[in-house]
C-alpha cells in the first residue's frame, strides 16, 4: 500500500527563501527543501491495484492555470504551543478550486477525504512534544513575501518515512488547462 496525497511543488527560490526562516525553536522539525510543498488533497493508503484509478480520476480537470503569491505565515494552535508552522499564499481561491475539483473526483471512487475546511499552506516546521514558541518568527516575518508561483501542473507523491522524515516521490504530474476557454471547448466537445 502506498501513502499518496496531491500537491503543488514549488520553485526552487520559493523554497530558498522559505528555508531562510528556520530558526533554532525549540521542538521545531523543519522540513527540508525537498519536503515543502503545498498540499492539495490527502488520499492516505492506496492499493497498487488503485493507484491507475486514482490518476485516471485526476486527469483533465476543469481547472485553469494560475498564478500564486507565497506570502505570510502563521501557525496552527496558538503561537506558544504550535503543532505547525506555515507559509500561506495568495489568492487562496484558485488552489480551493483545485482541491474542489479533486474532492469531485475522487470521493466517488469511495476515499475517505478530510472533512475539515481546506486552508491552502506550505507547511514549514512541525512540533510534537517540548514545543516552543514560534511568536517571534511570526512577529518577523508574518508579513513576508516569498515569491511567485506560476501553477500549470500538480503532482501525485507518495510519501515514504525516512530517518529525516518524509520523502516524496513523484508517482505522476498533472496539467491544468491553458485557459477557462480551453475548459468551456472540453466541455463543449
Amino acid at each position: 500500500m502506498a501513502r499518496l496525497f496531491f500537491a503543488l511543488d514549488l520553485p526552487a527560490r520559493v523554497r530558498r527563501q522559505l528555508l531562510r526562516l528556520q530558526a533554532p525553536v525549540p521542538g521545531a522539525r523543519w522540513q527540508n527543501d525537498a519536503q515543502l510543498h503545498l498540499t492539495l488533497l490527502f488520499l492516505g493508503r492506496v492499493t497498487e491495484q488503485a493507484v491507475p484509478e486514482v490518476c485516471t480520476a485526476a486527469r483533465d480537470l476543469p481547472v485553469a492555470r494560475f498564478d500564486l503569491e507565497v506570502r505570510g505565515l502563521g501557525c496552527f494552535g496558538r503561537p506558544e504551543t504550535p503543532r505547525n508552522l506555515w507559509a500561506g499564499v495568495q489568492p487562496t481561491a484558485p488552489v480551493v478550486a483545485l482541491n474542489d475539483a479533486l474532492r469531485q473526483r475522487l470521493a466517488p471512487l469511495g476515499y475517505e477525504l478530510e472533512t475539515r475546511p481546506f486552508r491552502p499552506h506550505i507547511t514549514l516546521a512541525r512540533f510534537r512534544q517540548r514545543r516552543g514558541s514560534v511568536a517571534p518568527v511570526l512577529a518577523e516575518h508574518d508579513q513576508d513575501t516569498f515569491g511567485p508561483v506560476s501553477v500549470d501542473n500538480f503532482v501525485l507523491l507518495e510519501s515514504t518515512q525516512g530517518p529525516h522524515g518524509s520523502v516524496y516521490t513523484v508517482v505522476e504530474r498533472f496539467g491544468l488547462r491553458n485557459s477557462v476557454d480551453e475548459i468551456d471547448d472540453a466541455h463543449q466537445r
